[in-house]
């Protein structure tokens, strides 16, 4: 299938892998790269050395293209991008933060950046500094998200901008992936579904409790600090709402937070951040990736030939 998207990644599929902190790490990343996806190494909670691991496990791996994930708000964040630029990383996205600067320093070494934005104002201003991609995400997502829902944002951002647009958020099959087509993404980003494969290497935990979960499991956590975390509701979540709703300190709220998404991926998914979009109602098994990218690019063929249908037995 060729978009804009995959032509400018040199991918096959238009579906990129959520580069997410703790969970996104080689076996999942080479998975999805080798299935014709875009595999994102989520550097979140990594040091400068552990990125330089992974990124090197990955190439000896795989020679597809792949990515590193970047939180800009990372403590260890000017150590990570040294590491990115010095292993010629091809594609970066962005997240928790302005990546402006950024984009015309790694551009000039032949690194795509591709900021991931929850606002059509961010991305107006980022396109001065040359950015060639967007990831949108939509408050659906999984993980630190934005206030406006996939279905308004895709669309308003596609008017906005004239660069390819991703989607995210709220994607975990074919069905999903379609719309967001139809609202006029050129590729879409998933994170939650690719937790529940064989490849990725969380607690098995964490994918149980995504299985079980349904459509209003999902709670958004630490609004008050102004990152607010969509999670499955457990007992940490209801420890926020509790001192959010009892005015606490921001700092109070963090200290609570602090290291709870390692201790879900490592298994505790009552006291840990068991972090997850609004469509883990949807997972419903475990299998390898490139079963399920399999299954989504079906999906997506069978859904658009279906409303094909529909629409020239309508106007015929």
């Amino acid at each position: 299938m060729q978009t804009r998207v995959t032509d400018l990644l040199g991918i096959e599929y238009p579906i990129i892998q959520g580069g997410m902190a703790w969970v996104a790490t080689t076996p999942l990343v080479v998975a999805v790269s080798e299935a014709g996806g875009l595999g994102i190494i989520g550097a979140g909670g990594m040091s400068a050395s552990q990125l330089q691991t992974e990124i090197r496990q990955v190439r000896s791996a795989t020679d597809k293209p792949f990515g590193v994930n970047l939180m800009l708000l990372s403590p260890c964040i000017e150590e990570q991008i040294r590491v990115v630029k010095e292993e010629k990383v091809p594609v970066v996205t962005t997240g928790a933060g302005n990546p402006g600067s950024l984009v015309e320093d790694l551009s000039s070494l032949g690194i795509m950046v591709i900021p991931v934005v929850a606002s059509v104002a961010l991305a107006k201003r980022l396109l001065r500094y040359g950015v060639k991609m967007f990831i949108a995400e939509g408050m659906e997502a999984g993980g630190h998200i934005g206030e406006v829902t996939t279905m308004c944002l895709i669309p308003q951002m596609v008017d906005a901008v004239s660069v390819p647009v991703i989607a995210a958020g709220g994607v975990a099959d074919g069905r999903g992936m379609a719309a967001c087509f139809v609202l006029g993404a050129e590729g879409v980003q998933l994170g939650t579904r690719f937790v529940c494969t064989e490849e990725c290497d969380v607690h098995p935990a964490y994918k149980e409790a995504l299985l079980k979960a349904q459509d209003r499991s999902t709670v958004v956590t630490g609004t008050s600090t102004g990152h607010p975390v969509r999670c499955l509701q457990n007992k940490l979540s209801r420890q926020f709402t509790q001192l959010e709703r009892r005015g606490v300190s921001r700092e109070e709220l963090e200290a609570l937070g602090s290291g709870k998404l390692q201790a879900a991926v490592c298994g505790d998914v009552s006291e840990g951040s068991v972090m997850a979009g609004q469509i883990s109602g949807l997972i419903r098994d475990i299998k390898p990736v490139k079963a399920v990218i399999e299954e989504i690019m079906k999906d997506f063929q069978t859904t658009v030939s279906r409303l094909t249908k529909m629409v020239s037995e309508k106007w015929d």
